[in-house]
């Protein structure tokens, strides 16, 4: 069951100490208090854990500190979307939108190598009027001998040169807690120029540790990838993880499964899961066309298939977009097969437009 309380209400207040006492002494059932931050208001949800079955809704809502209850109707207690539950399905971060209803493309490298490529993937960002990105520092790889990130060493100049090409938030991947200090230290020394997505990458979806750390942190919003070799399900329920530990901001990414099924594809698209996730949770749903199909290949109609698959995840509803470009792609330290170059960004983003409308036509026709 959850308990979402009336807006902006004080946790010294009468009418919470009268709810707060009432909890502490129910038998068998522990409680959680989140607090969720937004543009305007700040929300206080309470999550009560263990046999809620019994408690009355009625009695709930008696009490004055409580706006409205949610019985709790899927497993995914915190992100689940539950009968009943109006809670919102987005958020805001550093004045960009994030929800199930709209759209965001993060379009950079995969790996930063030099200030140079960073510069001008965010110079193209700009003239194309985007304000965000996405940029490797940490780059966990399979072999140990391949090229692992430049890690804090890049943070302050990608920072720096974010702020003066008016980039708002960057998708960085980090698989160590202590990546989460050395990125706010770069932010605070270059005097917070962007914000940044923490990104956990589809080979740490079920390292439950780093997931509870990222949690607890509640400053970044994060990105969390599908596991190559495990189900939706409990890819879904490590989503839960950082929502159970406090953090709401949550991404879900598709990234496509590891499966030779795929091939020549590098892994199997996954799209047709979007509007599963969006029906079972009230998260937003990223596609990352670029890991799915791992390289530049392009059919008789001229159209590479990274933008095939780009429009299939947005005509099915993706909320936002993860996609590799490169400066010169040949001399990429990560990935660069699959990465498109500077000059494919202006019709990329127009293809994004054209289907995007095209969804959109999809709502208003099942809308009548």
């Amino acid at each position: 069951m959850i308990l979402i309380l009336k807006p902006n209400i004080d946790s010294e207040s009468r009418d919470y100490k009268r709810l707060e006492s009432h909890l502490t002494n129910l038998p068998n059932i522990e409680y959680r208090v989140h607090k969720v931050i937004g543009a305007a208001q700040t929300l206080t949800e309470v999550y009560l854990i263990g046999s809620t079955s019994a408690l009355s809704l009625d009695e709930m809502r008696s009490f004055q500190a409580v706006d409205h209850v949610v019985r709790i109707s899927e497993e995914y207690r915190v992100l689940g979307r539950h009968k009943d539950d109006s809670r919102p399905t987005g958020f805001a971060y550093n004045g960009v939108e994030f929800g199930q209803d709209n759209l965001n493309i993060f379009a950079g490298l995969c790996a930063v190598d030099s200030p140079e490529s960073v510069e001008t993937m965010m110079r193209a960002l700009k003239e194309n009027g985007q304000v965000c990105t996405r940029m490797g520092a940490y780059k966990p790889r399979t072999s140990p001998y391949s090229f692992q990130g430049h890690g804090k060493n890049c943070l302050k100049f990608v920072f720096e040169l974010a702020g003066k090409y008016g980039i708002r938030v960057i998708a960085m991947e980090v698989t160590h807690e202590s990546h989460i200090d050395e990125i706010n230290q770069a932010l605070d020394d270059t005097g917070r120029p962007t914000g940044v997505m923490l990104q956990i990458g589809t080979r740490n979806t079920q390292n439950f540790e780093l997931l509870k750390s990222v949690g607890r942190q509640q400053e970044f919003p994060v990105l969390l990838k599908r596991g190559f070799g495990i189900t939706l399900d409990e890819s879904l329920h490590a989503a839960e993880y950082l929502a159970s530990e406090g953090n709401h901001k949550v991404v879900f990414g598709l990234r496509g499964m590891k499966t030779n099924i795929g091939d020549p594809h590098r892994n199997m698209v996954d799209f047709a899961h979007i509007p599963v996730v969006k029906r079972l949770t009230r998260m937003p749903v990223c596609i990352d066309p670029s890991h799915s199909v791992g390289g530049r290949f392009r059919g008789p109609d001229n159209i590479l298939d990274i933008m095939h698959t780009t429009a299939q995840g947005v005509i099915a509803g993706a909320n936002m977009i993860l996609v590799d470009f490169h400066p010169n792609p040949s001399v990429a330290l990560v990935d660069g097969p699959q990465a498109l170059r500077m000059e494919e960004l202006p019709k990329f983003i127009e293809d994004v437009r054209i289907v995007r409308e095209a969804f959109e036509s999809r709502l208003a026709l099942f809308s009548e």
